[in-house]
């Protein structure tokens, strides 16, 4: 395993983060696909014993389970000094005017009851879940700054926003004299680059790190493109992502993965991790080759010739994500 700097922080972490949307109980949450705390714990322990240290997860993931599920497993399958654990807020968790939200009083209740249900004292990164137009970003940048002199969170990072409102929340915590996200965790894969735009530049010349969320696209680069899964037959938000032209990438990733005779997984995910702006992609599992592959990209370096051959048929998208 290979172990990088956390954007422009002293933290260090692999260079893949296990991410843990997969985990949680299928009967509760939008998740249907997800997988029990049986069939979750040999990932998860997979992952540790692959060398990866980063883990990534949600209150709102399978509403709260796959934090208790996460919790649990790094417990008792690593030391906690080890492990660098993120999870996020701003998704909806109960009924009633404050039950979402970045407001002072949502970030307070609900890093407690992420640290409940994580069973530990402190995250080492604290995110909100996207941008919250209801609420003053000041705000929300005083609360996560007490949070972290609380010592309940050692690094705060945000989601997937417009380049410009993270411009102005990172301009916001330097003017005010508070902690600063280090982190962006975005949509970016082949197939969905628009992020090279302003985002990505933006997160270099600040030195924010990278944590690209969907690298597979949610599974799109490593199967034919109209294969179906459990996860794309009730996935929603899903279908907002990609469009038809997309499949001329998909194409050209099966056929140097063939040509290579490596799984799609590896060639994606080899593209992304060649970006130097990318600290780590997140990438999610439910079975072992999913981890496997993920580990085995870190050694795979692709020719200019297959760059472009992946690169090449890319067209514009709306942006979507958020």
């Amino acid at each position: 395993m290979d172990y990088v700097k956390l954007g422009s922080t002293g933290l260090d972490v692999s260079r893949i983060c296990l991410g843990c949307m997969s985990f949680g109980q299928p009967d509760r949450g939008t998740h249907p696909w997800s997988l029990d705390e049986e069939r979750s714990r040999p990932l998860i322990r997979q992952a540790i014993e692959a060398g990866i240290n980063f883990f990534d997860t949600a209150n709102v993931y399978s509403a709260g389970s796959s934090e208790e599920i996460v919790g649990r497993a790094l417990r008792d399958f690593a030391d906690r000094d080890d492990i660098v654990l993120a999870t996020k807020l701003n998704g909806r968790m109960r009924p009633g005017p404050n039950g979402a939200g970045l407001s002072r009083k949502a970030v307070f209740a609900e890093i407690d009851h992420s640290l409940r249900r994580l069973g530990t004292d402190y995250v080492d990164l604290y995110q909100i879940h996207r941008w919250d137009p209801a609420v003053p970003i000041e705000e929300t940048l005083e609360a996560l700054h007490d949070v972290v002199k609380a010592g309940k969170a050692r690094y705060i990072g945000a989601s997937s926003m417009w380049a410009w409102q993270f411009a102005t929340a990172l301009h916001t915590s330097e003017r005010g004299g508070w902690t600063r996200f280090v982190t962006m965790q975005n949509h970016y894969n082949l197939i969905y680059r628009e992020e090279e735009r302003e985002m990505l530049p933006l997160c270099a010349d600040r030195g924010v790190g990278v944590i690209p969320w969907s690298p597979l696209a949610r599974g799109r680069l490593t199967r034919d493109w109209d294969a179906a899964t459990a996860r794309t037959e009730t996935d929603e938000f899903g279908r907002t992502l990609y469009v038809d032209s997309d499949r001329d990438i998909v194409s050209k990733v099966a056929e140097i993965a063939t040509a290579r005779g490596v799984p799609r997984a590896q060639v994606a995910l080899a593209w992304l991790l060649n970006n130097p702006t990318v600290t780590a992609p997140i990438v999610g599992a439910t079975r072992p080759e999913h981890i496997s592959d993920a580990v085995a990209a870190l050694d795979l370096t692709l020719t200019t010739a297959e760059t472009d051959q992946l690169e090449k048929p890319y067209t514009p998208h709306q942006v979507a994500g958020f």
